[in-house]
């Protein structure tokens, strides 16, 4: 029965945790990261082109001319979902999704940023990501909102035919 208790009164507590919050943030960016590596590879091997860097933070990489600018496209956007599914399954609190999606995507702008000495000037690029944002979001939002929502059962102890 105490150990009860002890699990009602930690329910949903807020806790400032900084190392919590750092470790989670870098484990968004390794998801972002391996699983754009992984979908740009698939992309690759569809129309048989070599992998760089370049694909990912290169801004001109993203375009609407070329099939491969298009397909790189395809890959950030479902880039976006499984990343979706990795808010909900390692953040899994709906009001911090768009907290770390934004800070994904911030900390890939820094790094096209760097990687082009200069702020990404495409319409292309930003158009991408401002969708990626969205997408990312509101699905690892939905996700972890059923999740939370998700009725609680309550054990009254035994029932008892009167």
């Amino acid at each position: 029965m105490l150990y009860q208790f002890t699990m009602a009164s930690n329910f949903r507590s807020y806790i400032w945790d900084p190392v919590l919050i750092v470790s989670q943030i870098v484990l968004m960016q390794c998801i972002y990261y391996s699983f754009l590596g992984l979908w740009l590879a698939g992309v690759d091997s569809l129309v048989q082109t070599n992998r760089s860097l370049d694909q990912i933070f290169n801004y001109e990489a993203l375009g609407f001319a070329t099939i491969q600018g298009r397909l790189s496209m395809m890959a950030f956007i479902l880039n976006s979902l499984t990343c979706a599914l990795g808010l909900w399954f390692f953040i899994r609190r709906g009001k911090q999704c768009l907290d770390f999606t934004v800070t994904v995507h911030f900390f890939h702008m820094i790094g096209c940023w760097i990687y082009n000495a200069h702020l990404p000037a495409a319409l292309s690029w930003w158009l991408v990501n401002v969708a990626c944002m969205a997408l990312m979001a509101v699905i690892g939002e939905y996700l972890c909102m059923r999740t939370e929502l998700r009725a609680i059962p309550v054990n009254s102890g035994p029932k008892s035919n009167l």
